[in-house]
């Protein structure tokens, strides 16, 4: 379970294709504080280390991507080279400072407009039309593991639904959501209240 705060920009240092996809992440943690086995939240996504090493502020982890979790994440995020929002996962007596993250991305969005707004930015993202009963103005949506609030949304012809986020300056710097540009490809993962909720009303029907 996370936050969607993250708390370090990883790099993807090493991917090789071996059955699944062993990826080698660099990263600021201090590995002493990363367990083998412990998740890890990657660009939203939750994966397991399986390996850790380096120094506190230069450390590294591996983690075994599955061709299933490599298909529900946006292109090239495994790469070599790819930078990764990371976050640990929650321990019991955390700060929940943004909403409650399961690490699952439901689908890959795309950013269709990027603008300066004040000195923040607003971002406009395409979420397939499957996502669009789970978005909701005011309500918390997670892009790239960042727990973010929707300010709008504008339903689509064909059933997809564009949503606006803003991006105040400290989320872009700490983030990678301050180098999207147009059309790249976003992890996205709808919040776990909506989710039941949609359930609910459906048993209903």
């Amino acid at each position: 379970m996370f936050t969607g705060i993250v708390t370090a920009i990883g790099t993807v240092t090493a991917s090789e294709q071996r059955g699944d996809r062993h990826v080698r992440i660099a990263c600021p943690y201090d590995p002493a504080q990363i367990a083998i086995g412990a998740s890890i939240a990657c660009s939203g996504a939750c994966m397991t280390v399986v390996e850790k090493g380096g120094s506190a502020g230069d450390s590294w982890f591996s983690v075994s991507v599955s061709a299933e979790s490599v298909a529900c994440t946006m292109p090239g995020m495994w790469d070599t080279g790819s930078q990764l929002n990371l976050e640990q996962a929650l321990k019991l007596g955390d700060e929940l400072g943004g909403h409650i993250v399961t690490g699952h991305v439901d689908a890959v969005g795309t950013l269709v407009k990027r603008a300066s707004e004040g000195e923040s930015t607003r971002l406009t993202i395409r979420a397939p039309a499957e996502l669009a009963p789970f978005i909701a103005p005011k309500g918390s949506i997670t892009v790239n593991g960042v727990s973010l609030t929707v300010n709008e949304v504008a339903d689509q012809s064909d059933g997809s639904v564009h949503f606006g986020l803003n991006i105040i300056p400290h989320t872009a710097e700490v983030t990678t959501l301050g180098a999207l540009t147009e059309g790249d490809g976003v992890n996205l993962e709808i919040d776990t209240m909506a989710r039941y909720l949609q359930r609910m009303q459906a048993l209903r029907g």
